[in-house]
Order: structure tokens, then sequence, then C-alpha cells
């Protein structure tokens, strides 16, 4: 079978820089109010001044959003916005006045501000309807029951809002909501074979160029670092999926997007035990957010060709599953001495980062839920990044709080490559024990990059799950990567390689 995406939601979104002069709104219209932080009293130049004066008293000062019902009942999110508002705050702020109200059954959000500056007013109309497309967005349910929909159908904007930008707001959420929805997919409805004809599909409808290398093609190109993690897989479905955006006119070399795409993933030899292997048919999340980052890119028309490799495979135990000290020849010719067969999402990105480099990319952005060492050092609030390009150190920092989903880099020193080193291989796959796996993992799969090529790889084991969710997004799941690699090749695509 294949997985039907849903429909994205469609909402209406106007904007009037009028601020209506009443607020009686009829039923079913909520009203969002963003204030000046530590400046209430625009309030009182309100049709709501006395009610608010009298309502407002009862809450701290630093509260914020404050939910209320208005003096006929309207409900009403009040959010004070700092001047340098971040833009992971914004989120934050957007979720927090959005899912009450969307649990109101609001039909229509009206959404005024008081700010007196355009850039902040823009930030939080971006973020809103960022929160409201996540928000409104229905997650795969195996169940015959019908899901429960959210009733919005538009989104009004009063005050200065002209320079929001909607359309990536919107391509945005689209590609995250994409990713979220394939991750949450159970094991058996999404294998490697099922990915590779969703993609193929969707590649259809966007006008995408496809290629797929299959497990006897990789033989012949000699992936052998790919090839082992599949030696046990019941079902020969594996393969390398090559998706190619390119818009009229574009004749640069691509930029690269690569992902992990493990579908489901036992630990091999090296077997997972206890719970460690719940949830591990979202061990597949680096690749859903390459093909949302793809998607979104294409909703915007992006100017420059870029290109998409999705790892596909399963991690399985079984007699032919390769053992540890095994050593594997990957597609340049570096052998690999197997350490453990649970760290194999670097395995088949060794192969895939080699195959993208044959097509000379301008940039490559990977992402993968690599490593657990990247959760203890972040927790699970910020993505780990690492490049081979010490200058985008800083600005890597800066996209990630330009866009929201915040990246930390950490350190890409040779010296590392002295704890890999193999008495029978070129290198070892992983160390045996000891901190920083994260940086060890980079280190491995930076001998698969070209060192003329600009290489971010995105550990996103730290954001691929957050309880309760984060910033705009309401799941646990939460598709991290889409902003930032929007963000992220906008950038590079306009700047030096």
């Amino acid at each position: 079978m294949t997985p039907e995406l849903p429909t994205m939601p469609e909402f209406r979104l106007e904007t009037d820089h009028r601020v209506p002069a009443s607020w009686d709104f009829d039923i079913g219209v909520s009203l969002v109010l963003l204030v000046p932080e530590k400046h209430p009293e625009v309030l009182a130049n309100t049709p709501w001044a006395d009610f608010l004066k009298l309502r407002l008293a009862d809450f701290p000062d630093d509260t914020s959003p404050i939910m209320i019902s208005g003096p006929k009942g309207t409900r009403a999110g009040i959010a004070q916005i700092s001047d340098n508002v971040s833009a992971f705050k914004a989120l934050s702020q957007a979720r927090a006045l959005i899912t009450p109200l969307m649990t109101e059954r609001s039909h229509m959000i009206k959404v005024i501000s008081l700010l007196g500056q355009s850039q902040r007013a823009c930030v939080m109309a971006e973020a809103l309807v960022a929160a409201a497309c996540a928000a409104l967005f229905q997650l795969p349910k195996i169940s015959d029951s019908a899901s429960d929909k959210f009733p919005l159908a538009a989104m009004y904007f009063y005050g200065d809002f002209e320079g929001a930008d909607f359309a990536r707001a919107r391509a945005t959420a689209e590609g995250n909501n994409m990713a979220r929805w394939l991750t949450q997919l159970p094991g058996n409805y999404l294998t490697p074979g099922i990915y590779h004809d969703y993609a193929e599909a969707l590649a259809e409808e966007e006008g995408w160029d496809v290629e797929f290398y299959n497990l006897n093609q990789l033989k012949r190109l000699g992936a052998g670092a790919f090839l082992s993690v599949v030696e046990a897989s019941p079902v020969r479905d594996a393969g390398i999926l090559r998706l190619r955006y390119r818009p009229n006119g574009a004749q640069e070399h691509p930029l690269a997007l690569v992902g992990k795409g493990i579908c489901f993933d036992t630990g091999g030899s090296n077997l997972k035990v206890g719970g460690s292997m719940l949830g591990m048919h979202g061990d597949m999340q680096g690749s859903a957010v390459a093909l949302g980052t793809l998607l979104a890119l294409t909703r915007l028309k992006f100017a420059h060709p870029v290109d998409c490799w999705l790892a596909l495979a399963e991690n399985h135990i079984g007699s032919r599953a390769v053992k540890c000290n095994d050593v594997v020849t990957a597609l340049n010719g570096t052998t690999i001495e197997l350490i453990n067969t649970d760290a194999e999402g670097r395995l088949v990105l060794a192969d895939t980062l080699a195959l993208a480099c044959r097509e000379e990319p301008r940039a490559i952005l990977d992402y993968a839920t690599l490593t657990g060492a990247v959760v203890a050092a972040l927790g699970q609030r910020m993505a780990g990044a690492i490049t081979n390009r010490r200058e985008w150190v800083e600005p890597l920092i800066q996209a990630g709080e330009q866009c929201g989903e915040r990246i930390w880099p950490f350190p890409y020193e040779d010296d590392y490559d002295e704890d890999l080193k193999s008495e029978v291989a070129d290198t070892l796959q992983c160390r045996t024990t000891g901190a920083g796996d994260h940086i060890y993992a980079a280190r491995l799969l930076g001998k698969f990059v070209d060192k003329s090529v600009g290489w971010v790889h995105v550990d996103m084991a730290s954001t691929g799950t957050h309880k309760g969710g984060l910033a705009q997004i309401p799941s646990d799941i939460q598709g991290f990567g889409v902003r930032f690699g929007v963000e992220w090749l906008s950038r590079i695509a306009e700047g030096p390689s």
C-alpha cells in the first residue's frame, strides 16, 4: 500500500492595516491581541479599555499569554511581545495562543497588532500561521473512527502586517507536516518499498526527476557500507533514492539534501534490548525532513537546483546479518571495521554522501537521527550540527535563530580520527566506548564528503521528538529541520559555496 498524505488544511489569510473600531464579534470568532512588552498602556485606547483594565489586574504583570473571555464572551489571547522577539519565542507564544482557541472551536481568528513596529508584528504573524498549520494538520491514526477536525477557516490580521511572508510560513509548515506524518506511520505502513513508491508518486505530482539505486546497482557501485546494513533484510526493497528539483533556467551545480531513512532499526547483531526498540520506526525522520525541505523549496519556487538523496533501508537481525569486527568496503573505497551494528545510520549515510558528491554539489546538508550522544549533550530542544567549514559555525547558529529551529555546532577536528584507527581497516565505524559519539560519527561521515564541498551534518536525535511538543509543533514528533533547511539553503544559494 502507498500512504495517502492528508491534504494541507486550507484557511484564508487576509490583512488590513486598519484596526477595527468595534470588537463585538460574532459567535465562533476569537481575538489575539499583540501588545508591546512592559507597555500595556496601549490597551487604554482600545474598545475594551475599561474591561481590560479591570480584568488584567488579576494577572501578574509578566504573564504572557493571557487567555480571557471578552465583555460579550469573545475568547481572547493577549501576548506581550518584546522588541527583539526571537523566532523560537514567537513560535512558542503562537502555539500557546492558538491551541486554546482551536480547542474552543474557533472558526475565525482576528489578530490585532498594537505593537507599533512592523518587524515584530510580522514575526508574530508568521508564527501564528505556522502554529495554525501545525495544529490543523492530522497525523496518521490507524482507526475506523473519524478524526476530529478543527473548524478554523480564516485568520485576519489588523495592523502593520504587510511585510509578513505568509507564503514561506505555509510552505515550511507543509514540509514539516509531511515529515511528521511520515515519521508517525508504523513500520509496517512505511517500509523502504512503500516509502519509495510514495516518494515517486509525490515526485510525479511535483515535477521532480527520479532515480533509484537498487541493491543490485549499489552492489555494482561497490556501496558495501550501505549493503552491510541490509544483509539480513527479508525483503530486498532498500536503496538510495535521488529526487531532482530543477527550476527553469537554472544552470549551476545543485545543492544537496541527504536524509537517513532507516524505516526500522532492530540494532542488528547488537540487538536493542528492553524498551529501546520502541519508536524505531521513526529512525527515518532525517529522510522525511529532507523530503519535506525539498517540498517546501518547491512550493516557494526556489530559484536554484536541488538534489534530495534518501537512504531507504531497514536494519534487521538474522543469520545473514553482519557482525562486530567484520570489514566492509564503502563506495569510495574506504574500508570500515564494524564495531556496533546498531550504528547503522552512519553506514548508509556514508555511501549516500559519497554518491551525492559524484554530482559535484555546491553544498550538502544532511539530516539524521544519529546518536544518543547529541541528546546527552544538548537535551531535546536544539539539534547538533557539525560542518567541514569553520567559517560556517556562527552562520549556522544565526540561521537557526532566524527560523526558530535552533542549531548548535560541535567541533570537527582531525585529531579525533586518532581514536578511530583500526588494525585491519582504514577506519573504525565508531569507538567501542567513550563519550562524544556525535563528533566521531561526523568524523567518519566526513571521509565520504569531498573536501571541495561545503557540508553540514545535522544530528537531530536531540530534536526528533519532544514530549508535549515544542515551539509551534503540538505533537511529540517534531519534523524538526524543514524551516532550518529552507533558511540555510537560501543563505548558501545567495552566497559563496
